[in-house]
């Protein structure tokens, strides 16, 4: 039932949003995210690196937690004359063991799922209908606020495509919209943080069987840069966490900025 409502709802025909212009050309980056639970618990560090070939940017995140995972994500993406993304992988390992991996090839549609379940392993693949230049995944939605953050900060709302995996790979509608400008404590200091969510397009009917929570990414002020990301760790059953861009000292809940 939970599947084919999944589905039935999910996976829906909604009408193409514009290409997205690349507004903010990324370059070469390395820095130390830290990923905490929503309570600013922290659960271990990270490790970003960013570089550019080309006209294509390649993305890894690693993250190595306290309870011996380690968590990794890559992703790459075309940065003209519109932006897109290329790869995404996610792989979860305890003890140098696989426990998890998804991996989507956007070109191909091709996606698969690897997980390993009560001692034993499981695989899932599935050939998905891509839009190219509308569908992305992982921290490839946080690029995309970055060229699209004047357009959202203007009021408007622009639906694009996720790939999900649940542990199956699924095409899900999200609309992206501005929250506005937020207080984060991060670090031990209070910074401005531009507010945006990232929200699972679901009728209602569909809400009584499957919980998929928002996701929450918090922009510096221009140029735009990652600097807090809240949202489910992978699946939509697991945990919520944060990651901050910035390591060290409390980190606390984002709150409205009064004007």
């Amino acid at each position: 039932m939970r599947t084919c409502l999944w589905v039935a709802f999910l996976v829906l025909t909604m009408n193409a949003s514009p290409a997205i212009e690349v507004t903010q050309i990324a370059g070469a980056a390395h820095a130390y995210p830290e990923m905490l639970d929503l309570n600013g618990k922290k659960l271990g560090p990270g490790e970003y690196v960013q570089d550019v070939e080309g006209s294509r940017l390649k993305v890894r995140i690693t993250y190595h937690l306290a309870d011996n995972r380690v968590i990794e994500e890559k992703g790459t993406f075309q940065q003209g004359p519109q932006f897109s993304q290329k790869e995404w992988s996610w792989q979860e390992r305890r003890a140098g063991t696989m426990q998890r991996e998804y991996l989507i090839h956007f070109d191909s549609g091709q996606a698969t799922a690897h997980k390993r379940e009560n001692g034993s392993e499981r695989e899932w693949s599935k050939t998905l209908k891509i839009e190219p230049g509308q569908t992305f995944a992982g921290f490839g939605f946080t690029l995309v606020l970055q060229n699209l953050r004047d357009r959202l900060r203007k009021g408007e709302a622009i639906t694009l495509k996720a790939v999900g995996f649940t542990p199956t790979p699924r095409v899900v509608s999200v609309k992206l919209t501005s929250a506005g400008t937020d207080r984060v404590p991060m670090s031990g200091r209070v910074l401005p943080g531009e507010h945006f969510l990232i929200q699972p397009q679901i009728p209602a009917i569909a809400k009584l069987f499957i919980k998929i929570s928002d996701t929450n990414i918090w922009l510096t002020p221009p140029p735009s840069g990652f600097m807090r990301w809240e949202g489910a760790l992978a699946e939509p059953s697991d945990p919520l966490v944060r990651v901050d861009f910035s390591s060290g000292g409390e980190s606390g809940k984002a709150q409205p900025r009064k004007e």
